[in-house]
């Protein structure tokens, strides 16, 4: 294996400004601020100081015995070839990317949430047999504020930048209401456009950040050209060699603006809006499913709290507050008139990733109902706190991770008022452990058999295997390896492929002894091909995606 490589930080970007929002949030609050003794917008000053890293693992990639899931990333970049146990398929020609938080320190200051840390995109490359990786931390104005000041200069989270006196407080809170210290850390997935644009992505919609998936450079901001503003939008947009569908919720006049982007433009085109039926807020819409002719827009109990927004120190639910007496419904919007078709009542619900969707038929092909499959938490929002660092980091062999399954929606589009949410299987094929999803994406938005995500080998305090659903047999399959936390589960399809699960499942492994790896699963039989070993552990990462070699990622080494 090639020997570990350090590299000397980057020259900084320019930074990239976006255009103050003008609607959906922006300026409700702006003509709140002109009548209020508030009088500018904080800003934040950029002073040169290095960030501490945290070491993980050895060189050699024999771990450290301490896991490194839940640690630092131990340098800012790295790139090599990486050792191969097993036999990697001639035809995985691409590169997976792969993004999350991983930097959760700022020198001494320690974040408490691993929604926090700041963005480590990661780097898998396969060709005729052989591995290549490198990580790189994403170049937001925030991480870069952070490394210069060393201090969080940014809303994280959980993290809130700390102010002298109260004169700073009102001026911090200003920031907040235009939107200027809300974090741009795009630390949660990571998508190429149709036109092979890739992005990194997170709730807000400044953190919206252009990459380079040769050299993970941060090339710049992703500038939204259209007049839609808002602060936040959904994390997971549905993206399609054609289009880019997206969420945006307005927390002044409760509902979500549904809205397109064409491949090859930055113009974000409503298609139409939801109103909430409940609660003094949208709901939370980390992601929302689709099916062929429709856009599903969920509304959880779990809503957007600018109360919990405004506090210096978090809630048990962070920005959110739950109000289950306000009702959860599931709205369906058809693609191509805007139009709402159904919106039904439903058993609360918490969840963080909708799996896919599809239009159940009657004999003549019209549509009767939409079924819709997420990883759901049982209605507990206790997740959200569960994922504190310091909980992950505890090692008490307690069986504390709460249940989840698929759930399964069945929305009628008859006019019923009422909708179902039921088990899709039983929670105990997969340990009671369900999130970090993939399907085989020629099936998104149809009716599928096969899905993939992490569950749970109990006792554990975080889902700790992989697993196959098969919705059709009711059974699964799970890959478990002691100690180790793996990452989501992504589906490669193989070239000319005719069966739904004929590819491969890439997924990013912590092991037990502090090293990691990238695993490369056999999608049909789910049993291990090969693994590639990376020189040293890598933090706990989020999401990802494949590019293809075809499709903007040159046969080069990043060294």
């Amino acid at each position: 294996m090639a020997s570990m490589l350090s590299f000397s930080p980057p020259p900084h970007m320019k930074p990239m400004v976006s255009p103050l929002p003008s609607s959906i949030g922006g300026t409700h609050f702006e003509k709140k601020l002109r009548h209020s003794v508030i009088s500018q917008v904080a800003t934040e000053p950029r002073v040169t100081v290095p960030v501490r890293w945290t070491e993980t693992a050895q060189p050699d990639g024999t771990g450290t015995g301490q896991i490194s899931a839940w640690t630092s990333v131990r340098q800012e970049r790295w790139a090599g070839e990486l050792s191969v146990e097993g036999k990697i398929p001639l035809w995985l020609d691409g590169t997976y990317l792969r993004n999350g938080p991983g930097q959760w320190n700022i020198d001494q200051h320690h974040f408490r949430h691993l929604f926090d840390g700041y963005a480590t995109l990661v780097r898998v490359s396969f060709n005729k047999g052989r591995v290549s990786a490198g990580h790189r931390q994403v170049e937001s104005d925030a991480y870069k504020a952070a490394r210069k000041n060393r201090r969080l200069c940014f809303r994280e989270f959980s993290e809130t930048p700390k102010t002298n006196n109260f004169l700073s407080y009102v001026s911090e809170l200003a920031s907040l209401f235009s939107g200027s210290s809300l974090t741009d850390n795009a630390n949660t997935g990571v998508i190429q456009l149709g036109d092979g644009r890739v992005l990194c992505l997170t709730e807000t919609t400044k953190g919206s950040i252009q990459i380079d998936p040769n050299t993970l450079d941060t090339i710049g901001r992703f500038q939204y050209t259209d007049s839609l503003g808002g602060f936040i939008h959904s994390a997971h947009p549905i993206v399609t060699e054609s289009e880019f569908l997206t969420l945006l919720p307005d927390l002044v006049r409760p509902g979500y603006i549904v809205a397109r982007m064409e491949s090859g433009s930055n113009e974000r085109k409503v298609i139409g809006r939801v109103n909430c039926r409940g609660g003094p807020a949208p709901g939370w819409v980390h992601s929302f499913p689709v099916t062929e002719n429709y856009v599903i827009v969920p509304e959880m109990p779990l809503r957007y709290c600018v109360q919990n927004l405004l506090r210096a120190e978090p809630t048990p639910l962070y920005k959110f507050e739950w109000h289950p007496e306000s009702g959860s419904y599931m709205h369906v919007m058809c693609k191509a008139s805007g139009k709402i078709v159904a919106s039904v009542e439903v058993p609360p619900f918490v969840t963080f990733h909708f799996i896919n969707a599809y239009e159940e038929k009657d004999e003549q092909g019209r549509a009767t109902a939409i079924i819709a499959d997420c990883c759901e938490h049982n209605g507990d929002a206790s997740i959200l706190d569960l994922l504190r660092l310091k909980n992950l980091r505890s090692s008490t062999g307690l069986d504390v991770l709460p249940d989840a399954r698929v759930g399964r929606f069945r929305i009628p589009l008859d006019g019923y008022p009422i909708g179902e949410l039921d088990a899709a299987l039983d929670p105990e094929e997969h340990g009671r452990g369900m999130d970090m999803c993939s399907i085989n994406p020629a099936y998104l938005g149809k009716k599928y058999r096969y899905a993939y995500a992490c569950g749970a080998r109990r006792p554990c305090n975080f889902p700790n295997t992989l697993t196959k659903i098969d919705l059709l047999t009711k059974r699964a399959k799970n890959w478990h390896e002691d100690g180790a936390v793996p990452s989501e589960p992504f589906f490669v399809s193989r070239p000319g492929a005719t069966r739904e699960d004929d590819g491969v499942l890439i997924s990013i492994v912590s092991a037990k002894n502090g090293g990691g790896y990238a695993l490369v699963l056999d999608a049909s039989s789910f049993k291990e091909i090969a693994r590639a070993k990376f020189p040293y552990g890598l933090p706990y990462g989020l999401h990802g995606c494949w590019v293809p070699t075809s499709k903007g990622v040159e046969k080069t080494s990043m060294l």
